[in-house]
């Protein structure tokens, strides 16, 4: 694990220069921010039998490379649901809202109908090979073809904290914008939100991401993305955007 993306300092999340956008370097990344969220919203409301089944993440104003802040909330908290959101700002204001849905675990139904199967990307067993444009801030392995592909964050989020499953998910929803958007010229959107929906916590550092839908019309989209580990499918991401004057290259 190389540096970490923020260091904190009191209530304060201070970023460190490779925590830019691939937008711009004078931007922080959106997906760090849902990944801060998830992190405050873990650490404030998780209980070993709740489990994080709905994240939703609104990126709703670009920020510059500021110390970040997180407030968290709790909405509701119910015999078998709990309710929490997590407000991020800067000294700017507010650049960004997340609310999680966490339900109670219990014991599963039998026959039940199976209606996404596993896909059949064997992991990785090797280094990602190097990049041709944009460098992304983790490991990538695209699936020659096909909107698919492996990831593996490789540094840490905050100090030297392990990534938990949440967070490690959380930062991994971002990319379903490009994922679903990427064309030949590069990604000519850029994502306003992203929600996570999660049967089961990924049982592996990989995560796979596979392409499985997109509309678009007047420069808006909505993509779908269904989400694996290396033993099966946990859950989905689905990402709305706006078209964007300056693509990124992929």
């Amino acid at each position: 694990m190389t540096s970490p993306f923020f260091t904190s300092q009191g209530a304060e999340f201070v970023p460190a220069a490779h925590a830019h956008s691939p937008w711009s370097p004078g931007m922080l990344h959106g997906r760090l921010l849902g990944g801060l969220a998830a992190r405050a919203i873990e650490s404030r409301y998780a209980d070993p039998d709740l489990h994080v089944a709905r994240l939703t993440v609104d990126l709703f104003r670009n920020s510059p490379m500021l110390p970040v802040t997180v407030e968290t909330a709790l909405v509701r908290d119910g015999r078998r649901i709990r309710v929490a959101d997590a407000t991020i700002r800067t000294e700017q204001g507010v650049i960004g809202r997340v609310s999680a849905v966490l339900l109670r675990t219990s014991e599963q139904p039998e026959n039940q109908p199976v209606l996404t199967d596993p896909w059949d990307e064997t992991p990785p067993d090797g280094p990602p090979e190097p990049s041709t444009g944009w460098e992304p801030p983790f490991e990538m392995w695209w699936v020659p073809g096909q909107r698919r592909l492996w990831m593996r964050e490789d540094r840490p989020l905050v100090d030297d904290e392990k990534l938990t499953p949440i967070v490690r998910t959380a930062l991994a929803g971002d990319f379903a914008s490009p994922l679903t958007s990427m064309a030949e010229g590069g990604v000519a959107f850029i994502n306003a939100d992203y929600t996570l929906t999660l049967a089961r916590m990924p049982g592996s550092e990989l995560i796979g991401m596979e392409a499985t839908g997109r509309v678009a019309a007047a420069g808006v989209a909505t993509g779908q993305v269904t989400l694996h580990d290396t033993t099966g499918p946990f859950g989905f991401c689905v990402v709305t955007a706006l078209a964007n004057p300056v693509p990124l290259r992929g």
